[in-house]
C-alpha cells in the first residue's frame, strides 16, 4: 500500500497535455489550467503539417496516411497485379523479378551489380530501418560500405518500410537515397506470394506503373 501510495502522489505531480502528449511538471500549488496555458505559450517543436518531410519522402506516419501518397501497382507477366504505396522514385519501370532472402545489408544488396537491371523482392519484412550510410571510399578508392558505386536494381519492393531509421552511420532514409538514385520502390506488397511465384516459375518479368497525378478539374464561374 505504501508504494502504491507513492507512485499516486508521483503522478499528481504531473498533468497530462493532449498537445505534446507527454507529462508536464508541476508543483502542487500550480493549477492544471495553468501548466496547460504554458505548454501552449512554448514554442511549437511539430512541423508543419502541410509541409512534405525530407526525410520520409514517399513514407507514411501511420497506416491511415498511406491513402496520401502515391500508390504504384506491380504488375507480373501472369497476370498478377498488386498495389503498394511508392517510397522511391515514382517512374514506370520493367525488369525481371528476383527475391533475397538477407535479413541485413539492404545497401550492399542494392549495389551487387549482380542484381543489375532487375526488381529486387526483399523477403524480410522490415526493411529501411537503420537508413543508408555515407558515400565514403577506403583507402583504394572503392566504396567502403556498398558493393559499387550506384544502385543497381531497377526497382524494391518490401512488405514494409520503416518510417523511422537510427544508427550510427546512417547518414539518410532509405527513401531519401532511392529518390538520389531514381529507383522507384513500393510496400505495403505480398512479398510471401511473390517469393512463392517466382520459386515455383523462376524468374518472371514484371513492371512497376504510377497511377497518374489527380489534378482538380477547372471549375467556370460563368
Amino acid at each position: 500500500m505504501r508504494i502504491f501510495a507513492a507512485l499516486c502522489l508521483a503522478s499528481s505531480a504531473y498533468a497530462y497535455s493532449p498537445s505534446v502528449g507527454l507529462g508536464v511538471r508541476r508543483s502542487a500549488a500550480t493549477p492544471v489550467a495553468a501548466s496547460h496555458s504554458r505548454v501552449r505559450d512554448a514554442p511549437s517543436m511539430v512541423a508543419d503539417p502541410r509541409a512534405k518531410p525530407e526525410a520520409f519522402i514517399g513514407s507514411t506516419f501511420g497506416s491511415n496516411s498511406a491513402m496520401f501518397y502515391r500508390q504504384g501497382t506491380l504488375v507480373l507477366e501472369d497476370g498478377t497485379r498488386l498495389k503498394g504505396v511508392s517510397f522511391g522514385y515514382e517512374a514506370s519501370v520493367s525488369g525481371e523479378i528476383v527475391f533475397t532472402t538477407g535479413m541485413v545489408g539492404y545497401p550492399e544488396s542494392l549495389t551487387d551489380p549482380s542484381y543489375r537491371g532487375q526488381i529486387l523482392v526483399m523477403t524480410y519484412p522490415i526493411i529501411g530501418n537503420y537508413g543508408v550510410p555515407e558515400d565514403d571510399e577506403d583507402a583504394w578508392g572503392l566504396p567502403r560500405f556498398f558493393e559499387s558505386d550506384h544502385v543497381q536494381v531497377a526497382a524494391l519492393i518490401v512488405s514494409d518500410y520503416s518510417h523511422h531509421h537510427s544508427h550510427w552511420n546512417s547518414r539518410r532514409s532509405l527513401s531519401q537515397w532511392l529518390n538520389q538514385q531514381k529507383v522507384p520502390a513500393l510496400y505495403g506488397i505480398d512479398t510471401r506470394l511473390l517469393t512463392k511465384k517466382i520459386r515455383a516459375k523462376g524468374a518472371l518479368r514484371a513492371y512497376i506503373e504510377f497511377e497518374p497525378n489527380v489534378k482538380l478539374a477547372e471549375v467556370s464561374l460563368k
